[in-house]
């Protein structure tokens, strides 16, 4: 029987790929506690890979997505609004099925882009990767919810903030800087807390979609389920998932807290926003 020790070395990388650690996962008699602890928690390497470039990523896109829907130029703002629309209306399973669909029906040995004097070839092999492929559907997802939430954020900005930056001779990218941005922010933070707590939570779908899990390289829930076909007991793996991404949510809020507090530290303390976790059913 392997000990606690032994677990965390074998596995504790193992995530990453069958070269980090024991080639071979446990198997029936052989799977200790301690197994499913360092394995599972391995698989959060994946989890905050996703969570982490997505939010970035996503978080640039949406402010642009949300400006241009907010756009009285219907070229900008009707684009914004079908792109929010697709992918607020369908689910996200589904999105990672359509794209890996697409992408696998790409040429393998890439695009050619003629740009004149040169070729210039694109991979497209990545894009069949969970890493990659699966990266991409996550940050266009949280763009389009993000987006949704920026531009009720614009809709709410107070109309004397606008008029006083007007009064300051504020105008174009200055005033969107030092007044709309700033206050975007500050009224949507909190429910983009929400968002970056669920897309946290939607990165378990990437391995369990149509994208594979290349040398058993897996996520936490991946694991929890593999643990969960060789015992047969739902009881231990699924609640160390639980308990782990509980831990990351709480993270999350208090990473996002000391945002919230800094947003609205001009502000008394009676009408400052305070972040509160409001469970979201369906995605």
């Amino acid at each position: 029987m392997r000990t606690c020790a032994e677990s965390f070395n074998a596995y504790i990388l193992r995530a990453l790929g069958r070269d980090y650690g024991e080639r071979l996962l446990p198997r029936n008699l052989d799977i200790t506690f301690c197994d499913q602890v360092f394995l599972i928690g391995s698989g959060l390497i994946w989890t905050l890979y996703f969570a982490a470039l997505a939010i970035f990523i996503g978080f640039f896109l949406a402010v642009a997505v949300a400006v241009a829907k907010f756009s009285e130029n219907p070229w900008l703002s009707r684009p914004a609004s079908t792109f929010i629309f697709v992918f607020r209306g369908s689910p996200l399973f589904i999105q990672f099925f359509f794209f890996y669909s697409a992408f696998v029906l790409l040429p393998r040995t890439g695009i050619e882009v003629p740009l004149g004097f040169t070729t210039l070839t694109v991979n497209t092999s990545a894009l069949t990767t969970a890493q990659v492929g699966g990266l991409f559907v996550l940050v266009l997802n949280t763009t389009a919810y993000s987006a949704e939430l920026f531009v009720g954020a614009l809709r709410s900005i107070p109309k004397g903030d606008l008029e006083a930056a007007d009064a300051y001779g504020l105008s174009g990218f200055t005033k969107f800087r030092r007044v709309v941005f700033p206050s975007m922010l500050r009224l949507a933070w909190p429910s983009y807390t929400n968002e970056a707590i669920f897309l946290t939570h939607s990165t378990t779908l990437v391995f369990l979609s149509a994208f594979p899990a290349r040398q058993q390289s897996g996520e936490a829930f991946y694991y929890a389920r593999y643990f969960v076909d060789q015992t047969f007991n739902p009881f231990v793996g699924y609640p160390i998932v639980a308990a782990y991404f509980i831990l990351l949510t709480l993270a999350i809020i208090g990473l996002f807290g000391i945002a919230n507090r800094r947003l609205n530290r001009h502000l008394p303390k009676a009408a400052r926003q305070r972040l509160t976790f409001r469970p979201r059913y369906l995605r």
